[in-house]
């Protein structure tokens, strides 16, 4: 059953990866206007997200409007998907734009891999492949799916192009391997954890429980950190690589882990402000609250 599925939802995909870009805007335009009405949880923590953030320059009316935007793009990622499935390499260039590729260049040449900084902003699903396009296969930290053949299916799309998966359970073994061999691991870092696995810093000026594994990581085996994200416009996708992010060093690790991580959660910043309706404010990123044992 769930090979007949998975062929199912393969198919599907197919198909809508046959609609023109023109016209796959206008049904996310529509779809994703039906889905802001509709789905008041996910409103909700996208208003009340916007609001936190920019409040104090936007009004009520656009905010409401950014937010009718997010999900429209939050569909579309369905369309390209679709449209990644019939992409040929020869066609990269003219749909993906690279800015700062001596970036990771410089940093793939020191021979210890490189740990690639990102979140979900544009379509985190094409980032990979691009990656690879670029000469640069990627490697990724991932939480399976409970639907078992939509899961497969990713993990189908993902290796396609080269991507070695590590499930996000015990992944620290298999991510310092691949290191040691030069890979490049993706890390999504601008998502909320718990207080175990994370640290509490500034994220757009209110404290954030931040995943401290990439901080961990690069302090722990100076691999140097680079930021990639793939961004969608008009005209296509822009592949924006970062200079490296320096390794901050004092002697006291559980303070350079903080500092490291807020410099973290500033290079996300700075991309979000720039493309606001790229991110996935739909998640509660603020939801885990610092103990009253950790409050000064």
């Amino acid at each position: 059953m769930e090979t007949i599925l998975f062929k199912t939802i393969s198919g599907l995909f197919y198909l809508i990866g046959l609609i023109s870009r023109n016209t796959a805007v206008k049904i996310a335009d529509f779809l994703g206007g039906v889905w802001f009405v509709v789905d008041k949880r996910h409103r909700d923590v996208a208003l009340e997200n916007l609001t936190h953030v920019f409040g104090s320059e936007k009004s009520a009316v656009e905010i409401r409007k950014l937010a009718r935007r997010i999900f429209r793009n939050l569909i579309l990622i369905i369309f390209e998907i679709g449209w990644l499935l019939r992409l040929k390499e020869k066609e990269f260039s003219k749909y993906f734009h690279v800015n700062g590729l001596h970036y990771l260049k410089n940093a793939h040449k020191k021979g210890k891999g490189v740990l690639v900084l990102t979140g979900h902003m544009g379509n985190w699903e094409l980032m990979s492949m691009a990656a690879a396009m670029l000469g640069y296969p990627m490697s990724a930290i991932y939480r399976p799916m409970d639907f078992k053949p939509l899961d497969l299916f990713f993990i189908n799309l993902r290796g396609r192009y080269g991507t070695t998966l590590y499930p996000k359970k015990n992944a620290m073994r298999p991510i310092l391997r691949g290191l040691k061999k030069g890979e490049l691991i993706g890390i999504l870092l601008d998502q909320n954890t718990n207080v175990q696995s994370g640290v509490f810093v500034d994220f757009f000026n209110r404290k954030a429980c931040t995943n401290k594994g990439l901080a961990l990581i690069a302090l722990g085996t100076d691999t140097p950190v680079v930021p990639l994200f793939l961004l969608r416009e008009e005209d296509g996708y822009r592949v924006e690589i970062g200079p490296e992010v320096p390794v901050i060093r004092t002697g006291d690790k559980e303070k350079d882990i903080i500092t490291s991580t807020r410099q973290y959660n500033r290079v996300i910043e700075d991309v979000i402000c720039r493309y606001p309706d790229q991110w996935f404010w739909v998640h509660r990123r603020w939801k885990t609250q610092i103990p009253s044992s950790q409050q000064v």
